[in-house]
């Protein structure tokens, strides 16, 4: 018989990704297949009002049908299509929703903020390195937002969205993502995060969670950098991530060109452009909570979503 399987699909801001997962003899929740296809269907959110380009639509619903032909033959007993925060801002994300539905004959759920968060909680809670760390402060950096989660005793007490994705930030701020972002640029990005921060008291100034805890595509990237350079693997390289290594990352590639920043081994041509922007934002995260390190984990909203259907079914 085919073990329980759950396929979860979730369209980010910056890329769509597939999961397909079931659980082990040992009822741990453990991945069958993995794909992410960068699509960028947030180009243009940060207009008055926010909304999604045709393009991006196109491209969301390409890569949505192209993963759903590739899961199919793993057999997943049920299939979930989740949207995240460009499709839930835009003012054409029920158009885009229902675009999706008429396409491929699947509903699309767009994620409220809290749902959002409560799903990535609960996925970092499936991964095994983090089962002996109780209190923490947990952070998922997207394209179009930041999670902030409190964790104490191995429960979430403070779930927060906040609207500062990397493709969000960088429209908003870098007039010219093609050339290098100087430190004016990477001054104005840090305080309007900061500010974000301090402000909705997601991070505060003083926190007394000491352990930090980072999910997402930008603190994957540094770690596929950081892990190319001391010769192994993404999945080999540590999970535990200093932040005076993203600062000289981030002193790297924000003096480069984008032509030249596509040479960095590790860095991927659709999240080049935003990647400064997106270290400035995880910098400012522990500069505010005064982190000196990050433990990075691949756990987050697709395996919370996992972790949920396979235990209702």
């Amino acid at each position: 018989m085919t073990p329980r399987r759950v396929a979860v699909i979730d369209v980010g801001s910056n890329t769509v990704k597939l999961l397909v997962a079931e659980r082990d003899p040992g009822g741990r929740l453990a991945a069958v297949h993995q794909h992410t296809l960068e699509t960028r269907i947030s180009a243009g959110l940060s207009g008055n009002p926010p909304r999604l380009s045709e393009a991006g639509m196109d491209a969301g619903l390409g890569a949505i049908t192209t993963l759903l032909h590739e899961a199919r033959p793993l057999e997943p007993r049920e299939t979930l299509i989740v949207a995240t925060s460009a499709v839930r801002d835009a003012v054409n994300g029920a158009a885009f929703r229902d675009r999706v539905q008429a396409a491929i004959g699947h509903p699309l759920r767009i994620l409220s903020g809290d749902e959002e968060a409560t799903f990535i909680g609960r996925g970092v809670l499936s991964d095994p390195a983090l089962a002996n760390l109780g209190d923490f402060q947990l952070f998922d950096l997207g394209g179009g937002s930041l999670e902030c989660l409190t964790f104490r005793d191995g429960r979430a007490t403070q779930r927060m969205s906040l609207p500062l994705g990397c493709v969000r930030l960088t429209e908003r701020f870098v007039a010219q993502p093609s050339e290098p972002l100087d430190v004016t640029g990477q001054a104005r990005i840090a305080a309007f995060v900061r500010d974000a921060l301090i402000g909705s008291g997601a991070v505060p100034a003083k926190p007394s969670v000491p352990a930090a805890v980072f999910a997402g595509g930008t603190m994957t990237t540094a770690r596929a950098i950081l892990g190319a350079r001391a010769g192994t693997t993404l999945e080999r390289s540590s999970p535990v991530v200093p932040v005076r290594a993203l600062a000289a990352l981030l002193d790297e590639v924000a003096a480069l060109p984008l032509a030249q920043r596509l040479q960095i081994r590790g860095l991927s041509a659709g999240r080049a452009d935003v990647f400064p922007a997106a270290l400035v934002t995880a910098l400012t995260v522990a500069a505010v909570g005064g982190y000196e390190v990050f433990q990075h984990t691949f756990h987050n909203l697709r395996w919370g979503l996992a972790a949920e259907r396979l235990a209702a079914s």
